[in-house]
């Protein structure tokens, strides 16, 4: 099994959390923003397919945006994988942690 040198390593592992930190980010937001905003939104009246736009965004929209999110981090995590020579048919070990072994 071939070794990542550290630095390649680290750069994959940057990418990887930065990854992590925006889907986090963008799936509170899609959460929380919805349940916010709620208020206003039905103030205002609107409807989507004859229910009220708060309650269908959170049970419709969240739902399908999580997915959406899963669906991307799988493509991006291939692309990244591949960028870095990193895949199942390559079986690379990544040795981030410092410890060779």
């Amino acid at each position: 099994m071939r070794k990542v040198e550290k630095s390649v390593a680290d750069k994959y592992f940057k990418i990887r959390t930065t990854m992590i930190i925006i889907f986090l980010l963008i799936g509170f937001s899609v959460s929380f923003g919805v349940a916010f905003f709620a208020e206003s939104i039905h103030e205002a009246g609107t409807t989507i397919m004859g229910m009220p736009a708060h309650y269908y965004m959170g049970a419709q929209g969240a739902v399908v945006t999580f997915v959406i999110l899963l669906f991307l981090n799988s493509i991006i995590s291939d692309q990244v994988d591949k960028k870095f020579g990193i895949d199942e048919k390559q079986n690379v070990q990544i040795s981030g942690s410092g410890a060779d072994h």
